[in-house]
């Protein structure tokens, strides 16, 4: 079978701009951080004490009595996106999507809430777990409560690797259609992940910032732990044109790769390999990319081996080349990371505009890459690039054109 071209024709987020995609578009657009005081709800004793969490949001208010009791917020969150991107696409939320529709879910933890709670419980308190807890917890909790939602009896499955889960899944999604497996994926990362536990997890490993996400700048100190979901509708070109479906963008390329060198040390030769492979598969030259967004942690060594990587893959263009990170916006979402960020990307194509790479006053010397100032900046934008560099050495890059470009 013919490669088929395999479009976006939904999309939605929950984050820590709210919930919607646009609210997290205009929040990285107009460059208005999502970061407040961190909210858990045992004391809480650790340094870092802020993050970009969902907040105010009511499970079973938006899910409903039957539902809520298994859906741990990472779920939820899924779960609610994913009706926003399924009511974007123009599809009929109560039919059933058959065999040819897969229910695909990038998440680094999965129930890392119910997990949190459980033990506290346990240990603590002396009290017996949930009843619910293991249907909660499970990654799989994820995905399988979107086929049921959906009736998506296709492929089903959550993908577990880091920061790259999200675009790792949506890449799969993109190949699964290419390859004729389905015709339609509901597909995305979620995570909930700013929990005691897991905060001083992470303060541990001295990665996170106390006050400010500064990408790429000298006085870099850290990323802020953030939370959501971002969810699509990806179908096979054709399926989507024979329904009058109106695509948003065309997913064009996917690559990733492993450095299979360092648990939590990132390799700038594999990372640009990555690149290399969603140039390749998109069909595009580098040239052709006018804006990236980075993965852009503010940690100390993935920034200046991502700019790194980037002057490998891009080479000359890359003095030409906006980049920014969103992450000072909408924290660092790990497993939701990627899809996050696909958002953002997709509506930066839509309206030309390369979203802002926020509280960089002086960038450093080490990171040789042109980054989009404190405001955005509208420029013609025929290509994006998003990446995704997580722990273990996985990389993902995904690349989105607009819809409708050959």
């Amino acid at each position: 079978m013919k490669s088929r071209r395999v479009v976006v024709t939904g999309m939605g987020a929950v984050s820590a701009a709210g919930v919607g995609a646009k609210s997290l578009w205009l929040a990285a657009r107009d460059g208005k951080p999502c970061i407040g005081p961190l909210q858990v709800r045992e004391p809480y004793n650790g340094r870092v004490r802020i993050s970009a969490q969902v907040r105010d949001f009511d499970i079973e208010a938006r899910l409903g009595p039957q539902i809520a009791p298994f859906a741990d917020p990472f779920t939820a969150y899924a779960l609610v996106a994913a009706d926003e991107a399924v009511a974007q696409a123009g599809l009929d939320p109560d039919e059933r999507q058959g065999p040819r529709c897969a229910a695909l879910l990038g998440t680094g933890i999965g129930g890392l809430k119910t997990i949190d709670d459980g033990i506290f419980n346990v240990y603590v308190n002396n009290k017996r777990p949930e009843t619910l807890t293991v249907p909660k917890l499970i990654p799989s909790a994820g995905p399988s409560m979107l086929s049921m939602r959906y009736g998506a009896t296709g492929p089903c499955f959550a993908i577990a690797s880091a920061c790259s889960s999200g675009s790792q899944a949506i890449g799969l999604a993109l190949q699964m259609i290419r390859a004729g497996m389905i015709d339609r994926a509901i597909v995305g990362g979620s995570e909930a992940c700013a929990t005691n536990g897991s905060m001083r997890a992470w303060e541990m490993l001295r990665v996170l910032t106390p006050d400010f996400c500064r990408p790429f700048a000298k006085n870099r100190n850290g990323m802020v732990l953030g939370e959501g979901a971002g969810m699509f509708v990806l179908e096979a070109e054709e399926v989507a044109a024979a329904r009058g479906a109106q695509p948003l963008a065309t997913l064009a390329g996917y690559g990733t790769n492993s450095d299979a060198i360092d648990p939590v040390r990132p390799d700038a030769a594999s990372a640009a390999a990555c690149m290399a492979m969603a140039l390749e598969d998109a069909g595009l030259a580098p040239a052709d990319i006018d804006y990236v967004n980075a993965h852009g942690t503010a940690t100390v060594m993935n920034d200046v081996t991502e700019a790194q990587a980037l002057n490998i893959a891009f080479a000359g263009h890359c003095h030409d080349l906006l980049v920014s990170s969103t992450k000072p916006i909408h924290g660092h979402g790990l497993g939701a990371a990627g899809a996050l960020e696909l958002v953002v990307s997709i509506m930066a194509l839509r309206e030309q505009v390369a979203p802002p790479n926020l509280n960089t006053e002086n960038q450093d010397p080490n990171c040789q890459i042109r980054l989009v100032g404190p405001e955005a900046v509208k420029t013609p934008i025929r290509a994006v690039l998003s990446n995704s560099l997580a722990f273990g050495g996985i990389n993902a890059s995904l690349i989105v054109t607009p819809a409708g470009a050959a």
